[in-house]
């Protein structure tokens, strides 16, 4: 290597080690989440003071800052307080899946399927194998985030590697990955609706269908996953080098008889349960079909995180059963109790959390810079690429002050999508841009719905890890994964490639 190369590198790291210690030394995260509340608030009175305001290109409507300073707003903020904090989207999903979690993990079932996986995988392969797996996992909606990630730091801890870059690697696949897949998953309809409602403000017999960006989705995946593997090895990995912490890696010890007896009384109930799956899936009128008849809408879909309940509870009891760790029933319900004990911390994170995501939307302060970012570029008169890169850096900056991918797009659809119609750009384009700027920057921000159980995940191996250990750590994959998707979306629109069935780059009106 020369002196150059080891420069840079050194650069890089120093920058990093930088980025880490002020995100540290910021307060505690549960703090910092307070702080961004009363933040909105201070905001939103001078918002109003100032009179800041923006105007709806679709609809014309005016739209005011909301003023959380007044009697009006403080009944509010006091009514609808455990409100907010129990219609927080991951919270449900994180307290339900736990507890399927913590009959599998109780009865010993994944801790066994790991060492399995360990003594089979190919060493080399492990990293891409969790980053692969985790873009998969945005099929089944956030089932990565509570599942996938804290796996992957046990395994990599197994084979003596480090657990963050485990975890990172995962994370990065979870969430750096989510607009990469092999298969639709549930925000893609979510996503396509949102977009056609957006594209009838221009034409009204405009559909978009939820297979708008598959083409471009396909090809992703294989990017992310190549990309992901290469960021934990050569920058992510050594940074963090050998792992001193307290939890210590489990001596990965072949099966024994009563283990592997287990695992194939789990083995034949979850199969026992796909098979009632597909029987209600495969029929037209199945009984797990959606409404509308489809599987995209169906209860099977829409309730993955029930579905990871019964599975991952009925597959933990029959292996603990089959492995005679259960004795009685007082065991499982003992193994679901442990497992929610591990989210004490999470749960005052998320407290704090949706009291300042709630404020941020009543006020309307969001909506108003997403317009006035589009103002922006509608009077920058660029060409496409340069135009659809910095619709990349708007979407990914906003994401850092809103975490749901489908409110953001509920939001900036209907300016966005109507704008790049009258200058050319099909609905299509606009959402799976929009999608490149959400994916890069969601690994990085504070505002993603579940940042806070990120950091739960981080603190078992160390800690005291913070936000700044949260966004030193996934940072490469932000800058690496946006030089090469935006490389790859320079690529489609120079060939002219559709960016799924029917779905074309450009419009005419």
């Amino acid at each position: 290597m020369n002196n150059q190369s080891v420069k840079s590198k050194s650069f890089f790291n120093g920058f990093l080690n930088f980025t880490e210690k002020a995100g540290n030394a910021l307060p505690h995260p549960a703090t910092l989440f307070a702080l961004f509340a009363v933040t909105v608030l201070v905001l939103s009175g001078l918002a109003d003071l100032f009179n800041w305001h923006a105007i709806h290109p679709g609809t014309k409507e005016v739209i005011e800052p909301v003023n959380l300073l007044t009697v009006e707003g403080l009944r509010r903020i006091l009514l609808e307080m455990v409100h907010n904090f129990t219609s927080f989207a991951p919270l449900g999903i994180v307290l339900v899946a736990m507890l399927g979690i913590g009959i599998a993990e109780s009865s010993g079932l994944i801790g066994t399927v790991i060492r399995l996986l360990v003594l089979s995988a190919p060493k080399h392969l492990l990293t891409f194998i969790i980053v692969f797996a985790g873009v998969l996992s945005n099929t089944a909606s956030d089932v990565g985030y509570v599942l996938l990630i804290p796996l992957s730091g046990i395994i990599f801890l197994s084979v003596g590697r480090h657990p963050l870059a485990g975890m990172a690697a995962a994370f990065a696949g979870v969430s750096g990955g989510f607009s990469a897949n092999l298969l639709l998953g549930t925000v893609d309809p979510l996503l396509a609706g949102l977009s056609e409602e957006a594209a009838r403000i221009i034409d009204p017999a405009y559909t978009v269908n939820p297979t708008a960006n598959y083409y471009f989705m396909f090809i992703s995946t294989f990017l992310i996953s190549a990309a992901g593997t290469w960021v934990t090895e050569k920058i992510v990995e050594p940074r963090l080098g050998k792992y001193s912490g307290d939890v210590k890696e489990e001596k990965i010890e072949k099966l024994t008889r009563k283990e592997k007896r287990g695992l194939i009384y789990s083995l034949v109930t979850t199969l026992m349960i796909f098979a009632v799956i597909l029987i209600g899936i495969i029929p037209e009128n199945g009984f797990l079909r959606g409404e509308d008849g489809t599987i995209l809408n169906s209860p099977l879909i829409k309730g993955v995180v029930a579905m990871l309940l019964i599975v991952a509870g009925l597959g933990g009891i029959a292996y603990g059963i089959g492995s005679g760790k259960y004795k009685s029933d007082s065991d499982v319900v003992m193994g679901m109790g442990n497992a929610m004990k591990t989210l004490g911390l999470y749960l005052v994170l998320v407290f704090f959390a949706a009291q300042f995501v709630a404020y941020f939307k009543w006020t309307n302060l969001g909506v108003i810079f997403a317009v006035q970012g589009a103002n922006f570029l509608s009077s920058s008169g660029l060409g496409v690429i340069p135009l659809m890169i910095l619709f990349i850096i708007l979407s990914a900056a906003i994401n850092m002050l809103m975490g749901s991918a489908s409110a953001k797009w509920a939001l900036m659809a209907p300016i966005f999508v109507p704008m790049f119609m009258l200058l050319g750009y099909s609905p299509e384009l606009t959402q799976v841009v929009y999608r490149i700027g959400d994916s890069t920057t969601n690994i990085i921000s504070p505002m993603m719905s579940f940042f806070a159980l990120i950091i739960a995940f981080f603190q078992k191996y160390e800690s005291k890890t913070g936000i700044g250990t949260i966004i030193a750590t996934m940072i490469p994959y932000t800058i690496v994964f946006f030089i090469l998707w935006t490389i790859l979306l320079i690529i489609w629109l120079l060939f002219g490639l559709p960016l799924g069935p029917d779905a074309e780059l450009f419009y005419s009106i």
